[in-house]
């Protein structure tokens, strides 16, 4: 399967041209603004998905698109994640449909619903506190893809309208779109706070993760992505009903250093 790999430079960028490279699997292109340093990708464009032109043609002869490119702090300021994060996501949409593309995966995140973090018990989850859940991780109601959308944030708002756009283009183009609303994945790829207890996603699951979503049958999808740990919040069981998305790796793996 040839896909691209938009935001290629990133750190789930990098990840993913490794992991899903070393399957054997994959013919993998690379579009960014920053240039690629090494040789992981049959082929990189060096683009603003911001411009249509320029990025587009890198669409060519694709299967399908694994979009990541977005200014990610969630404090990201209003003119960079419209131009960045709402802007270039359409023209990625927009480019795959004009060239044929079967599917598309978008890096959605938690921060599409992440309001329900006001909420108890998932507020002192994220502190570190599971008295309200009688320390059975059985009785955490789980946050799933049938709930409302919760955005916290001007990035979570571009992450909805990700969403969206990908239902649109499914319903109205036959995009095949999967949106992984994905948890915290940091460098060290291990819990580096509290919260992360019960959001950190590993570089392992996040590959398996979007491996599935590139060959399993799929319509339109909101997976989460995120480990299976035990003081998580969010539902992994759509995704391993629809998928087989099978995380294999827990925070509480990782003790605080």
């Amino acid at each position: 399967m040839k896909i691209l790999i938009t935001g290629a430079t990133g750190l789930i960028g990098t990840l993913l041209r490794v992991r899903l490279g070393d399957t054997g699997r994959y013919t993998i292109s690379g579009i960014d603004a920053r240039p690629i340093e090494d040789d992981s990708v049959a082929d990189f464009t060096l683009a603003d998905c911001f411009d249509y032109d320029a990025m587009a043609p890198a669409f060519e002869g694709q299967d399908a698109v694994v979009h990541l490119a977005a200014n990610a702090p969630v404090e990201t300021p209003w003119p960079d994640v419209l131009r960045n994060n709402i802007a270039s996501t359409h023209n990625v949409y927009e480019a795959a449909r004009q060239h044929g593309l079967k599917r598309l995966v978008f890096a959605s995140s938690n921060h599409a619903v992440g309001n329900f973090e006001l909420d108890e018990p998932y507020k002192s989850i994220g502190r570190g506190d599971y008295s309200l859940i009688d320390d059975d991780p059985a009785n955490i109601p789980q946050v799933d893809h049938h709930v409302p959308i919760r955005p916290d944030s001007d990035y979570g708002v571009s992450k909805v309208f990700g969403e969206a756009t990908g239902r649109y283009y499914h319903e109205h183009f036959g995009l095949e779109v999967a949106c992984l609303r994905i948890g915290s994945v940091v460098p060290q790829n291990r819990p580096t706070n509290i919260r992360a207890y019960a959001t950190w996603l590993s570089h392992g699951d996040l590959a398996h993760l979007v491996d599935r979503c590139l060959t399993a049958d799929l319509g339109f999808e909101i997976f989460y992505g995120v480990s299976n740990n035990r003081w998580r919040f969010w539902d992994i069981e759509h995704g391993r009903r629809t998928i087989g998305y099978n995380p294999q790796d827990r925070a509480e793996d990782h003790p605080m250093e």
